[in-house]
């Protein structure tokens, strides 16, 4: 039992402390720089520099989440931890827009010491000898130590042998839940019996992660608005682009985070569903999320123009990654297929396939149009499963 236990444990509902909501605020910052590392370079290649930043920036805040869950964030020590993690967060961020350049060291730097630095508390400070708890933050540790050399090496490297390095370094950090943090030498963990998982408030922590990206898909649209003339086009594409990011939270927050909450709560192991639907799977909704944001910018941007391909292929992928992060989601949580947004994604290829001849103001209604078709469908099958006396959950 770790001497910094949340109080009642998992039974107990607990809900985000003010703390996290703090310690948030640090990553609003960092989904920033990730959306800004894209538009400074809409290619092939930055959308794999931006794609890696983002699975780092996630990566070190989901384990977090993790962590919190169990941790009782009233403790003065958990304080100073996700203090000094919040510190570490918000230097990796400053690092994003050049950590492929000068800042590389500095990049993987923060970020080793996040992951390290808080599994060391967790090894040696927060769980006794000999508990299972230390047994299990030691292993990950030790991935962390693993996957952290390489990080190292990368930012001490320059070009192919960096970007080399630093994708082994993800392979190795994105493999250890995979395999529950197996050593050589060491029986396997059991996920059930290894973590325990307080459901209401680990979906609220993840569910906020959404809101982050959101809100920095907001600013995105305000902040760019602000700088341009504002005449009948520009007008339109900034209230189409804030109706779209209204319609992916309407997506979310009244459908699949409902759902997979409950789906949660009823798992006979909870550890593995949260570790695929939220650890992994909640990825790439929010990379779905960073996408949208960046394409209502270049829309906003150039609303009575037709778009070069990369900058169209941009504004299009983001809300077609959302919807088909939904389905994987919903696949994942309850088996089943949702039609209505692999519909939508395939509507949003099609308008992609259209938009070479079309402004990009026409465009984004047409997306906005595809999203809101969703939302409807979703509420008129609804309506028909709560009036039908058959209607499956």
């Amino acid at each position: 039992m770790s001497r910094f236990q949340r109080r009642g444990g998992g039974e107990v509902e607990q809900h985000a402390a003010t703390l996290e909501l703090f310690f948030d605020l640090v990553f609003v910052f960092a989904i920033t720089q990730v959306s800004h590392l894209l538009l400074a370079h809409v290619s092939w290649e930055g959308a794999g520099r931006a794609a890696l930043a983002l699975l780092v920036v996630w990566w070190a805040w989901q384990y977090t989440a993790w962590v919190t869950n169990e941790l009782d964030p009233d403790s003065i020590a958990v304080r100073l931890l996700l203090i000094a993690l919040m510190l570490a967060s918000l230097l990796m961020a400053i690092a994003i827009p050049d950590a492929f350049g000068d800042r590389a060291l500095l990049f993987a730097g923060s970020y080793v010491a996040i992951q390290v630095g808080r599994h060391a508390f967790l090894t040696f400070a927060a769980a006794g000898a000999g508990t299972l708890e230390r047994e299990r933050a030691g292993r990950i540790l030790a991935w962390f130590c693993a996957a952290g050399a390489l990080w190292i090496a990368g930012a001490l490297a320059e070009g192919e042998a960096r970007t080399l390095l630093w994708l082994a370094a993800l392979a190795v950090d994105y493999g250890g839940p995979l395999v529950t943090f197996w050593v050589p030498g060491r029986r396997r963990l059991a996920a059930g019996e290894t973590w325990e998982l307080g459901t209401g408030h680990f979906a609220e922590r993840f569910g906020l992660f959404v809101i982050i990206a959101l809100g920095e898909s907001i600013v995105i649209i305000g902040a760019t608005t602000a700088d341009l003339e504002l005449d009948a086009a520009t007008v339109a594409a900034f209230c189409g682009a804030f109706l779209g990011t209204a319609a992916l939270w309407w997506l979310y927050f009244t459908s699949i985070a409902r759902l997979s909450e409950r789906a949660l709560a009823q798992a006979a192991d909870r550890v593995l569903l949260a570790r695929d639907a939220y650890t992994y799977g909640h990825a790439l909704i929010v990379a779905g999320i960073i996408l949208t944001a960046v394409g209502d910018e270049l829309v906003i941007a150039h609303p009575a123009e037709e778009l070069p391909t990369g900058e169209l292929v941009a504004v299009v992928a983001g809300p077609a990654l959302y919807l088909l992060a939904q389905a994987a989601l919903r696949l994942r949580m309850t088996g089943g297929i949702s039609s209505r947004r692999i519909s939508g994604a395939l509507a949003c290829v099609a308008i992609g396939l259209l938009g070479t001849v079309l402004s990009a103001l026409v465009v984004g209604l047409l997306l906005l149009a595809a999203l809101v078709g969703v939302i409807v469908a979703d509420r008129i099958v609804g309506a028909r499963r709560a009036i039908s006396p058959r209607a499956t959950p």
